[in-house]
């Protein structure tokens, strides 16, 4: 079942987070979406390991999170469709994975067209997967940084939204490097939702 990207909402557009992690990009989201000038809400978090450091962020933002534990189900598509289940039935209009360490099948990607986002720590279409610092710095690259961008089946791909750059010190290592690229992941992100939000109420 697709959601219909013809119509535009007056109301808050209802956001959902995925996560694996500590959810610092998720709480990022979570200040800039609660500022008045931002027309969303978020309304669930959702994540796939029982004990990600980012279910401690939900409880102190009182934000419903949903724990889907990967590891009970017997196939990745199956894990998706309650995945989709409960999104849907939170009538979520937009989702933001931030973090969120695995791959959806192409039938939930598909489901979700253009609402469905992501942020990677490259400037994409450089360095898909895992271990983009390392890579960078291997391959002597003078900049790097941080992408968010609307999902599409084939892994760390789709238009790009926004990118945010960092040079790469001589000094530099992958955690050094990490770390200002994070910085720069919770401005994307941020300025990111701004652009589809405005796009979503057709501006």
């Amino acid at each position: 079942m697709k959601t219909d990207m013809s119509a535009t909402k007056s109301g808050p557009i209802r956001i959902a987070i995925l996560f694996s992690g500590r959810g610092s990009n998720m709480q990022t989201l979570a200040n800039h979406i609660a500022t008045p000038q931002v027309n969303a809400e978020f309304v669930l978090a959702v994540t796939n390991r029982p004990k990600a450091g980012g279910i401690e962020v939900c409880e102190k933002l009182g934000v419903a999170c949903l724990i889907i534990d990967h590891e009970e189900f017997d196939s990745r598509a199956a894990f998706d469709a309650e995945l989709d289940k409960a999104l849907r039935a939170a009538h979520v209009d937009l989702i933001c994975c931030a973090g969120f360490m695995r791959l959806l099948n192409a039938d939930f990607v598909n489901g979700w067209p253009d609402r469905l986002l992501n942020i990677h720590p490259s400037l994409l279409p450089k360095y898909k997967g895992l271990h983009t610092h390392k890579r960078a710095l291997e391959a002597g690259d003078k900049e790097h940084g941080c992408t968010v961008h609307y999902m599409r089946p084939e892994m760390d791909d789709g238009p790009v939204i926004v990118q945010k750059t960092v040079p790469v010190l001589d000094s530099d290592t992958p955690d050094s490097l990490a770390a200002r690229v994070i910085e720069q992941e919770h401005i994307a992100y941020s300025d990111a939702l701004d652009v589809v939000l405005k796009k979503m109420a057709g501006n």
